[in-house]
């Protein structure tokens, strides 16, 4: 009985930090960079170049990103930390929603865009770092970003940093360039903040070992 009370406080702990990180990545997404005209990077900003470039709508090419992405995460990852994501995912559709239609709070920083930044890159980091350290991810560019960073021994902020600045350096496309640099500044921030939030208290990563394939392996002499 012990046993199983401590799995359901360990699991309430757990959901309510990633909820907690969920609302605070809608509250920045909304507050802060809709109402602050900066882009976005990761998936999201794919999906606006697809639309730009092929015409093909957000809603299908996250969609079409998100679900190889999860697939892979459920093999390597297991089902709980996929299950984790969709409980992520859903909630911030939820809160994003919420504050779209009934928040009256406006954060206008267009004259100021480098604070707007700032505070875009520290909030967003901690939101996703909170996620990620309740053993979730907020969106199929994180979880690609974990993979790739257990698998290269990178830090998972490094990852996050460079795969959107490739995404931001194709948006120059369709977005204005002023915003695009202070969204890459952001994106700079978020991912200092989410590697210091995922790994304080955690000894260093380590990359995972080759596998040598069976097929290539030396024969020994006889």
């Amino acid at each position: 009985m012990r046993k199983h009370n401590n799995g359901v406080i360990n699991l309430l702990l757990r959901m309510s930090v990633i909820l907690s990180g969920t609302l605070l990545l809608a509250f920045t997404y909304y507050h802060i960079n809709y109402q602050n005209h900066l882009t976005e990077g990761g998936f999201v900003g794919l999906s606006l170049l697809g639309k730009y470039v092929l015409g093909i709508s957000p809603s299908l090419s996250i969609l079409i990103l998100d679900i190889p992405v999860l697939l892979i995460a459920w093999f390597f990852k297991g089902k709980t930390f996929v299950c984790n994501t969709f409980v992520s995912v859903g909630a911030f559709t939820i809160f994003y929603g919420l504050m779209e239609r009934y928040s009256g709070w406006v954060i206008h920083l267009q004259n100021n865009l480098p604070v707007a930044a700032l505070l875009s890159g520290v909030l967003t980091g901690l939101g996703a770092g909170m996620v990620l350290r309740g053993g979730g991810a907020s969106g199929g560019d994180d979880i690609l970003s974990l993979l790739i960073s257990e698998w290269k021994g990178i830090k998972v902020g490094t990852v996050f940093i460079l795969m959107d600045v490739i995404v931001l350096a194709l948006s120059l496309f369709y977005m204005p360039l002023k915003e695009t640099l202070y969204t890459g500044m952001a994106v700079v921030v978020a991912g200092y903040v989410i590697t210091f939030t995922t790994s304080l208290g955690r000894p260093k990563l380590q990359k995972m070992p080759k596998i040598q394939p069976v097929l290539g392996k030396p024969q020994e002499v006889q």
